[in-house]
């Protein structure tokens, strides 16, 4: 498939799934997730000279993404007459958390409502997860309402895929974590903060909640360049990661205009499997994405892939299979991330046994590989890998209220 043939890709009914629907803005609109043209345009809307654009852009981009202003009174460096303006006609809004649910280990899953395009209309809902550990905090991040694919171990992928979600709505997923979090720097501090990174609660980002990044490839670009910019919330390329499962020509393209790291949902080391667990892999076989790979841009020892392999007991779980996986990745800069299958109500997959895994680990790392085998996290509220938009929708509407309450008082 050639470049342009991939940015008008279209659904193949047989393995993707067709949105149900495309986004509409809201009458007022937020400002989160513009890009710095964008904005200019926006206050050329509100009479702002087009000689001063450039300066208020700047002083805009800092209250959204280093402050992390939710209003446009606080934005104490802008004129009255200019916030006035702004209020007017737009908004600050994050998406709202309608519930949280905290596992045992410290794991937060947040149900969170996205602003309704139109007024009296239900909103659509995303799943959120922040995982602390002792030195980082990652945010897991959606890009769909859904999922366009069809992953049999993945619970994700038995949903609907209602639409993409905007730069705005992906942006909007760390503004509000740090809202949360009270991560952002002390309101009524000094003006400027000589490092916004500084003891940061939020420090890593992967695009691995529901829906395929790659296939909301301009939104999910936009946002990332939003969330690594340096003058606002300023995390670093190397604390992005983007996950596929495997939309090869749009694998290079990646690399070259957004430039993050990279992890690919590979899971089986034959066709005849992979066409099963991953069905995306009919369009785009196994030697085409390792292909893909091997182009993207960047890739080193120090820039390496990360390779994720889901571990199903008695499926691709052997030794046969780790021999074939360290010939199959032989030449690419790489790391192995096996991942304990996170069971799900009604899947036919079992996780491997414990020992099964760590010989397979061990086989892997001795060709070469670091192979570290991802601890669960979050299982006991359905917010590890593979198991998001699940247990949520299933709640009665008592049950959300109080979580929702919960999450309110907290």
């Amino acid at each position: 498939m050639t470049m342009s043939a991939a940015a008008q890709h279209s659904p193949d009914p047989a393995i993707e799934k067709t949105p149900l629907e495309r986004y509409v803005a809201p009458a007022t609109p937020s400002l989160i997730g513009l890009a710095r043209g964008e904005l200019a345009d926006r206050l050329g809307e509100v009479g702002v000279p087009e000689r001063q654009r450039a300066m208020r852009v700047r002083q805009l981009w800092h209250w959204l993404y280093v402050r992390g202003a939710r209003d446009f009174a606080e934005m104490s460096s802008v004129s009255k007459d200019l916030r006035d303006a702004l209020a007017r006609q737009f908004t600050l809004a994050r998406p709202e958390v309608v519930a949280e649910q905290v596992s045992a280990d410290g794991t937060r899953k947040w149900l969170l409502r996205l602003p309704a395009e139109i007024a009296g209309e239900r909103a659509h809902e995303v799943e959120c997860v922040y995982i602390p550990d002792s030195d980082r905090a990652t945010l897991c991040l959606s890009s769909q309402v859904g999922c366009t694919l069809n992953c049999t171990f993945c619970h994700t992928g038995t949903q609907r895929l209602v639409r993409n979600l905007t730069a705005g709505e992906i942006v909007g997923q760390v503004m509000l974590a740090r809202d949360r979090l009270a991560d952002w720097p002390r309101q009524g501090g000094p003006p400027e903060v000589p490092d916004p990174r500084a003891g940061r609660l939020v420090t890593n980002v992967v695009m691995m909640g529901m829906g395929e990044p790659l296939y909301n490839f301009a939104a999910v670009r936009d946002a990332l360049l939003i969330i690594s910019d340096n003058e606002g919330l300023a995390l670093s390329r190397r604390r992005i990661t983007l996950s596929t499962s495997g939309v090869a020509p749009l694998i290079p393209r990646a690399g070259a205009e957004i430039g993050v790291m990279l992890a690919v949902s590979l899971h089986a080391v034959t066709d005849a499997l992979r066409d099963t667990l991953v069905p995306l892999n009919r369009k785009y076989p196994i030697h085409v994405l390792l292909d893909a790979c091997r182009n993207y841009p960047g890739l080193s020892n120090s820039r390496r892939i990360t390779f994720e392999y889901v571990m199903l007991k008695g499926i691709n779980d052997s030794l046969a299979d780790a021999r074939a996986l360290v010939r199959l990745l032989k030449g690419i800069p790489a790391k192995i991330n096996l991942i304990p299958f996170n069971p799900w109500p009604g899947t036919i997959y079992e996780c491997a046994d414990w020992e099964q895994i760590e010989k397979f680990s061990e086989y892997v790392f001795n060709a070469g590989y670091s192979s570290p085998v991802r601890t669960p996290r979050g299982r006991d509220i359905l917010a590890a890998c593979g198991q998001l938009k699940s247990e949520t929708e299933k709640l009665s509407a008592r049950e959300r209220l109080a979580l929702r309450a919960m999450a309110m008082t907290e």
